[in-house]
């Protein structure tokens, strides 16, 4: 009789694990999210692709987080299609965060799918739309895959057709707020931030910022007279209103001083630190100078004058000059003892003496220079 107790005592034990261990194996069951998924970033009226700028950001792509109502990452994918059906796609990016950084050249690879191109000899049209959607899913297999798509974003794009004089158009980031020469005005000759000349994601400026108490400091606009895009800080990283979705805060000005100040637009990260300039040289005169300015040699007898900004003593500029085919440099003084130039167009960065001659795109320009750093920046003039 003993025996069958302890007999049924290790049955009933045995049954009791095996309870135990299969529920110990219990899911969760996902449900798509009732709110839905949908971008939140603004676009672009339309975006121009030109394949020197394919390594470029094109557009960072924002839409909202959803829940399932699991405990386990949630995945987005976000897609790219030639035509709005997405009976074929492209796999741009999957991550478990809420934003995608899609390049120019990704969207030029849509745009050729699309049947679009820059060849004025075809009849292919070079403006046209291509098609963005985010799926979000949950699970690994198709079994047990949870999944929601977003509504279709119809993105336009342009590419410039090819000619002999073509301008390449490049994003500019000008200063605007209460620590600089503009205001808090966007549209008052404000000055721009100087873009590289090898990656166009990057910029710098040195120059005075009248920071102090009651200041908000500055932020950055793409388009002069337009507040959007505009670009600032949010938790301690640089952020355009494109990505954040909203308006971010301004860089703050501690004191009225000089600084060195240089942006990433691709990744958001930034410096900004302050300078002595007080050894730096201040002139009284800047010019521009070459065959670029005439269209023949007697370009190298004058110099046609830069006006000087009244904020800040080492920035320089001409509005709505013609630029010939040639070559510039820039000389302060009317004289070669101090002058610049770079063996890049639009932008660069001359050393002073010995610098290549910048040889030109013709064309109508904004030109701006700083003497501190040497760098300078064409800004083609589109007429409309």
């Amino acid at each position: 009789m003993k025996k069958l107790t302890l007999l049924f005592i290790a049955f009933i034990a045995i049954l009791s694990f095996t309870a135990c261990t299969e529920d110990d194996g219990f899911t969760f069951t996902a449900k798509p999210d009732p709110e839905g998924i949908s971008f939140m970033n603004q676009t672009a009226d339309t975006y121009t692709l030109t394949s020197a700028n394919a390594n470029n950001l094109a557009e960072r792509f924002v839409w909202n987080e959803v829940d399932f109502d699991v405990q386990t990452p949630i995945n987005y994918e976000l897609q790219g299609a030639a035509e709005e059906s997405f009976s074929s796609y492209s796999v741009l990016g999957d991550v478990t965060d809420n934003n995608l950084a899609v390049s120019i050249g990704s969207m030029l690879d849509l745009a050729e799918e699309a049947g679009l191109d820059n060849d004025p000899e075809t009849e292919a049209p070079n403006t046209g739309n291509i098609y963005f959607r985010v799926r979000a899913y949950v699970g690994a297999d198709a079994g047990n895959v949870v999944e929601q798509t977003s509504n279709i974003l119809t993105v336009s794009v342009t590419l410039p057709e090819a000619t002999e004089d073509a301008v390449e158009l490049k994003r500019e980031l000008y200063l605007v707020g209460d620590a600089t020469a503009a205001g808090w005005n966007p549209d008052n000759n404000n000055t721009p931030i100087f873009r590289d000349a090898e990656n166009d994601d990057i910029y710098y400026f040195e120059g005075r910022f009248a920071g102090g108490d009651g200041v908000e400091g500055f932020k950055l606009i793409e388009s002069l007279g337009n507040w959007q895009p505009q670009w600032g800080i949010n938790e301690g990283a640089a952020t355009s209103s494109d990505i954040l979705g909203g308006d971010p805060q301004a860089f703050p000005v501690s004191d009225d001083a000089f600084y060195s100040f240089t942006l990433n637009a691709a990744d958001g990260t930034y410096t900004f630190e302050s300078i002595d300039a007080s050894s730096a040289p201040t002139y009284s005169a800047m010019g521009i100078i070459g065959t670029a300015t005439t269209g023949d040699d007697s370009g190298w007898n004058q110099d046609i004058d830069f006006t000087q900004s009244t904020f800040n003593p080492h920035i320089w500029y001409i509005n709505g000059i013609e630029i010939f085919e040639g070559e510039a440099k820039i000389r302060a003084d009317n004289d070669w003892t101090d002058s610049w130039g770079d063996d890049t167009f639009l932008s660069g960065q001359g050393n002073n003496n010995n610098d290549p001659n910048i040889v030109v795109t013709p064309g109508t320009y904004n030109v701006w220079f700083n003497d501190l750093d040497g760098r300078y920046l064409f800004i083609p003039q589109v007429s409309e």
